[in-house]
């Protein structure tokens, strides 16, 4: 058996080792365009930071040891020129010294991944116009931040940010150019409002809502103009505004590809040939919550599948289920985080769903340094499924992403939310755990315990009446305009002063004491609901309406 494989970073360098595990005797070469395999390309941005002092950290796998432990003919600064499918034959071309040769297969494992996107904008081609995809791009913008007092990053997406914190880490003045109107495109606006104000609280200057035009050089520096009309002057600019997976490879050999490009895929990793497979952020896979094709670059999707395309070569049962899009990203002292569909995915699916929000303490609140994180689960309000879930806080949000992310796969409810076992110690979670929060809260939705209204319906014209039942004191330190203050402790004593002629809807500071008020309300003959997540969702929405009309 001669396998053949193009790219040897995460999903082509676990195919290799994997197949090898599984048959000593293959002959196995790893073909890579650059000048190191498997190096840790997640971690390029905190090696251009400082964070990462040493480059050979980066360095998963160093290619002797791939090729002393693994025996792999392992062949870097080599392209793949072509495939000729029929003779099952690719074309190699040695970047070095410029020859090129033929290299027959009984398999072939594509995993070229994605290249950065270059909008195309006059001067987007310059020298001081970075993208970050491999080691000599880290290199050449790690010397360039040395020089550099000031940087503009384009895209606030993972790589954008990550970025930024690491030019700020080097004490650089940066900007981020965003075209959509919040940071982290791919979370629902309302739950990065926050991480939007934290990123200004480090001295990031942010342009939502804009998009470069052009990048002109004036005196050694750059001058960027915005779509708005504004002009940034900087010394150096890094481009993250998406990726292009590389299937040029894939389109001239006939191979079937998805509407974004993307390389079509079966559950074992098959592309249209059979002998071809194709791993990483190459392919298009189905989403595991609604089946919807989507091409999601994640390192973790990646490596399962370079694992699984070696498995069914050699003749073993697997099945890729799909990714659920699990991401986490660092921004700063915050953490953000998500699982599953968004609320935007699933309104642009057209599926129908429930939501709620949570605002509990990463660990017991009585423990020293508890801190708040914030929770949107997404549900189907019919059997509980869960559908998606986002947490953004500073500390306990991998553990409780982690959770939900389990909870996906294995087709739990929010029922099992409420049910589960986790680990407690108060310097570790609450007996109540968050997630368990998350779960008793949408349970209680769908089971018509306590009704819900969110900060977005407020403003649709309905006569309500606004119920503000937390302490005059915190009323006074700001409230939802219109809101009348009764604290929870003194409802039961007046409830003569709520009409009866208007729906009610209470509110607290994150929806614990306005879903108390909302049992009493109910039990009482009353039309109630409660706003999820409270006062503390209320000003989220506010901030990303905000941020929408700005």
């Amino acid at each position: 058996m001669k396998i053949v494989i193009v790219g040897a970073v995460a999903g082509g360098a676990s195919a290799a080792a994997r197949a090898r595990r599984l048959d000593e005797d293959a002959d196995i070469v790893l073909i890579e365009r650059g000048e190191a395999p498997s190096f840790a390309n997640c971690g390029l941005p905190y090696y251009v930071g400082g964070v990462i002092e040493t480059r050979d950290k980066l360095l998963v796998t160093p290619q002797q040891r791939l090729i002393d432990r693994y025996r792999l003919d392992v062949r870097t600064h080599t392209e793949a020129l072509r495939i000729d499918s029929q003779a099952k034959t690719v074309f190699l071309r040695d970047l070095q010294k410029g020859n090129e040769r033929s290299e027959s297969y009984d398999k072939l494992i594509l995993s070229p991944g994605a290249s950065p996107l270059r909008p195309p904008i006059p001067g987007v081609d310059l020298p001081q116009v970075y993208t970050l995809r491999d080691l000599g791009d880290a290199d050449r913008l790690s010397q360039a931040a040395s020089q550099a007092e000031q940087a503009v990053v384009i895209g606030a997406g993972f790589i954008g940010l990550e970025m930024t914190e690491n030019l700020v880490h080097r004490g650089i003045e940066t900007t981020v150019v965003e075209l959509a109107d919040q940071v982290l495109p791919p979370w629902d606006a309302e739950m990065v409002s926050s991480v939007t104000e934290h990123l200004r609280s480090k001295g990031v200057k942010l342009e939502l809502a804009d998009a470069a035009e052009s990048i002109v050089p004036v005196e050694n520096r750059l001058l960027i103009q915005l779509r708005s009309g504004k002009q940034l002057l900087a010394d150096l600019v890094v481009l993250s505004v998406g990726v292009r997976p590389e299937n040029k490879l894939a389109v001239e050999a006939g191979l079937e590809v998805g509407q974004r490009g993307g390389i079509k895929v079966n559950d074992q990793m098959q592309t249209s040939d059979p002998d071809i497979y194709a791993v990483g952020d190459v392919i298009e896979v189905q989403h595991f919550v609604d089946g919807a094709p989507v091409q999601i670059p994640l390192g973790g999707p990646a490596n399962r599948q370079g694992r699984l395309a070696a498995d069914h070569i050699f003749g073993r049962s697997t099945r890729f289920r799909g990714t659920q899009g699990t991401a986490i990203v660092g921004v700063f002292d915050m953490t953000v985080a998500m699982t599953g569909l968004s609320e935007k995915s699933l309104r642009a699916g057209g599926i129908a769903f429930e939501k709620i929000y949570v605002h509990p303490s990463h660990h017991a609140s009585y423990f020293p340094g508890a801190e708040q994180m914030s929770i949107k689960l997404l549900f189907a309000l019919q059997d509980g499924k869960i559908l998606g879930a986002q947490v953004v806080g500073r500390h306990g949000v991998d553990k409780r992403i982690d959770v939900f992310a389990v909870a996906i796969q294995a087709g739990m409810t929010v029922y099992d939310l409420e049910e589960m076992e986790l680990a407690y110690a108060p310097q570790y979670g609450s007996a109540k755990d968050p997630v368990n929060m998350a779960g008793f809260v949408a349970a209680g939705v769908i089971k018509g315990d306590q009704p819900i209204l969110h900060a977005s319906d407020l403003t649709d014209g309905s006569n309500r009446f606004l119920l503000d039942v937390r302490s005059p004191k915190e009323y006074s330190t700001g409230h939802i305009p219109g809101a009348v203050n009764i604290p929870v402790d003194e409802l039961r004593g007046r409830l003569s002063e709520i009409p009866r002629d208007c729906s009610v809807v209470t509110y607290c500071q994150v929806g614990q004491r306005g879903y108390l008020a909302t049992r009493v309300l109910a039990q009482k003959g009353y039309q109630v609901a409660n706003l999820s997540g409270g006062f503390t969702s209320y000003l989220a929405h506010a901030a990303a309406s905000k941020s929408r009309d700005a």
